[in-house]
């Protein structure tokens, strides 16, 4: 066993970012230097996915070590139902003698609760900063939600955005606030590019007359065929109305905000440098879960469908670390259950044995096995997936709905081989793993050794429509959710 000294760990997640909004498999035109940095020195994970695509799991998955299973928590809710002060990765760092802090949205819930961190910044005090300041203008005063696909421009100029301050912030940490005899624990958390899709200038403009990728719609989501949480979700926030156009001009906008996050980033990236840290900070990159931003006529998150939970997730060991060599890519399925493990046995800590994530380091030296299966659920069992990484099969309850993707050669899954028929024994062999996954945790999800099955609702359309939108929020919400 190698000797090391503890090292500085920055954690960097994004909030909504899609994996083909990263690196490699962004279009050509993306700038996302710091990104790409953390590529060439670092290990990419391509197969990295959110086993529930929405806010609050992801980030208890991250704080746990556990996978949605585990913990319980599949829907935004209230965290200290399942997260306490203990056993949480920032007081599992504080015994390693970690200093920790969080910056940035946390999606906690009450906001206050720290769950073990020493220092807690949120987004709510920066709106509070915001009306202190006595600035005429103030920011998200344009009008848009927060779960709205309609793009817009910041009403404040760059270098008063949220972004720019979450990254300040870090900036004053690192230079001001750590104490330098011990290691720290940071994680930044920036609120982009989570609607309302508002980026500032230059970034407004940047990629507006760029060769926008057009959403993909599957064979699946033009008609019956397509699962009625699917359609249900989409008819609710009436995503399958925003024309294209407007898809397109808020997919440039999504990308002007990506790129607002990485050059801020940068200016992270610089005060570790100016302190002489960088080199030897262990430093991992992700976001929470996807955005569909059109894809098959809907947008937000949710289901497990590539857009939805493929997110990026770069892993850069210190350098004088030789764990890889930089540049490597590992194709194991990964989580944000992993990060939590990794941390630890970074910092010289000893992983419980309750803890479902993989210690992504080992995994890469070939010291620990990877998983031969992912799983994913969402919203009280709303549907069920898994996945070897090749093929995906899907289960939802509601009208006994099933969709079969073939990933390696359809990655964008524009074609159900579930409706086709083909591949048969593969989607056979996936139905059968997640049925005796299921049955092994006690799962009301199947009974008698099958899947259970739901009648559909009989909600019309326009029922669907009517809905209370979910997006409104004012700078004065007492929801960590004002991106």
């Amino acid at each position: 066993m190698i000797e090391r000294s503890q090292p500085n760990i920055l954690l960097i997640t994004t909030d909504q970012q899609r994996y083909d909004a990263a690196g490699g498999a962004a279009p050509s035109f993306l700038r996302t230097p710091h990104f790409d940095n953390l590529c060439r020195e670092g290990i990419r994970f391509p197969q990295a996915r959110a086993d529930c695509p929405i806010c609050v799991p992801s980030r208890v998955s991250i704080m746990t070590g556990k996978t949605v299973f585990g913990h319980g928590m599949d829907t935004n809710g209230s965290t200290t139902e399942v997260l306490r002060r203990e056993e949480t990765l920032p007081s599992r760092l504080r015994a390693c003698g970690y200093q920790t802090a969080a910056i940035g949205k946390m999606h906690f819930w009450p906001m206050r609760s720290r769950h073990g961190f020493d220092e807690m910044i949120l987004p709510d005090d920066y709106y509070r900063e915001m009306r202190r300041s006595g600035i005429d203008v103030q920011p998200m005063r344009h009008g848009l939600g927060q779960n709205e696909l309609y793009p817009g421009m910041a009403t404040v100029p760059e270098s008063l955005t949220l972004t720019n301050w979450i990254a300040e912030q870090c900036v004053s940490y690192i230079r001001d606030r750590r104490d330098p005899n011990v290691p720290f624990f940071l994680w930044c958390s920036f609120s982009k590019p989570h609607p309302p899709l508002d980026p500032p200038e230059p970034y407004y403009s940047m990629y507006r007359d760029a060769a926008i990728p057009e959403p993909v719609f599957g064979d699946w989501s033009e008609d019956a065929r397509c699962p009625i949480p699917f359609v249900r979700h989409r008819e609710s926030w009436s995503c399958d109305l925003v024309p294209p156009e407007v898809i397109r001009a808020a997919r440039a906008a999504y990308y002007g905000l990506i790129t607002q996050i990485d050059y801020n980033v940068g200016r992270v990236f610089a005060a570790l440098q100016d302190a002489n840290l960088f080199g030897e900070t262990l430093i991992l990159y992700t976001s929470d879960h996807g955005e569909l931003l059109g894809d098959h006529h809907s947008g937000g998150k949710f289901t497990f469908h590539e857009a939805s939970a493929h997110v990026p997730f770069v892993l850069r060991p210190p350098r004088s670390w030789k764990e890889s060599e930089p540049g490597a890519t590992c194709d194991g399925l990964v989580t944000h259950a992993d990060i939590l493990p990794t941390f630890l046995s970074a910092a010289g800590g000893k992983v419980p044995s309750e803890v479902e994530g993989i210690d992504l380091l080992a995994l890469v030296q070939g010291q620990t096995e990877g998983r031969d299966y992912f799983e994913s659920t969402a919203i009280n069992g709303m549907y069920y997936g898994i996945t070897d990484g090749r093929w995906k099969y899907m289960y939802y309850p509601e009208g006994a709905g099933e969709q079969f993707f073939d990933l390696e050669n359809d990655p964008r899954e524009l074609h159900d081989l579930a409706l086709s028929g083909e591949k048969r024994e593969e989607m056979a062999r996936l139905r059968a793993e997640m049925i005796r996954r299921l049955q092994a945790r006690g799962s009301e999800a199947v009974k008698d050794g099958e899947l259970l099955t739901v009648p559909a609702q009989n909600d019309t359309t326009a029922q669907r429509r009517s809905v209370p939108w979910p997006g409104y929020h004012t700078d004065h919400c007492g929801l960590d959710v004002c991106h």
